[in-house]
């Protein structure tokens, strides 16, 4: 027999959800970076109290994908020099090998869900969808990091996403998602050759490719 949540089982699943959902809108364009907005303007949006926004956005705060104002304002930290720099070398560092890890993981079906994926990508590129593109673009990367059986440098990557994820989306919407992704068929190829080295040369040129592109956007401003 089901029974009913407790007050505090319920006050718990409330937070994650709120947790999630903002992680969510960091991750796919949300949040713009300089545009500040508050706690209470969150609560409202998300129809829940003040205190699970409260206590996701010191969760956010602690990955740095946010910053809390003295006036109960958050904001998307400013992405400087050094902070974009320490983020490349990060993905560099980590990306490659956890797809190194999630070679062995991988069969036919597996490839063929990225492929599918990959498929997903261009049909948002041919739609001029950026979030779409956003979305299933972390699905690509993560199906494969998920794989490596590395969790903890698995949560290192997910905490460096969401510090740059706000700045793809403001790249992605004023220059559009055209010559973004050619790495994942590479990829994709040494996944079906069974090759380490060319596919951590293709998330290292993939990483690169992007990078680019936000910091020529992100330092500008």
């Amino acid at each position: 027999m089901n029974k009913a949540l407790s007050p505090e089982a319920r006050a718990g699943t409330t937070h994650e959800r709120v947790y999630r959902q903002l992680r969510q809108r960091i991750l796919f364009g949300g949040f713009h970076p300089g545009r500040p907005v508050t706690l209470r303007g969150l609560a409202e949006e998300l129809e829940v109290s003040p205190m699970p926004v409260r206590e996701a956005v010191r969760r956010l705060i602690a990955e740095r994908a946010l910053e809390l104002h003295d006036n109960r304002r958050v904001t998307v930290p400013a992405m400087t020099k050094e902070r974009f720099d320490e983020i490349i070398f990060a993905r560099h560092v980590l990306e490659p090998e956890l797809a190194a890890r999630a070679l062995p993981h991988f069969d036919a079906a597996r490839i063929a869900s990225l492929r599918a994926i990959d498929e997903d990508i261009d049909l948002c590129m041919s739609r001029d969808d950026a979030e779409g593109y956003m979305r299933n673009n972390h699905r690509f990367h993560f199906m494969i990091y998920e794989l490596a059986e590395a969790r903890t440098l698995l949560a290192l990557v997910a905490s460096i996403w969401l510090q740059f994820g706000p700045f793809m989306r403001l790249v992605y919407g004023r220059f559009g998602t055209a010559n973004l992704q050619d790495q994942h068929l590479v990829a994709l190829d040494a996944f079906e050759r069974n090759d380490a080295a060319g596919l951590r040369r293709a998330i290292a040129e993939d990483i690169g490719q992007g990078m680019r592109f936000i910091g020529e956007e992100a330092l500008a401003e």
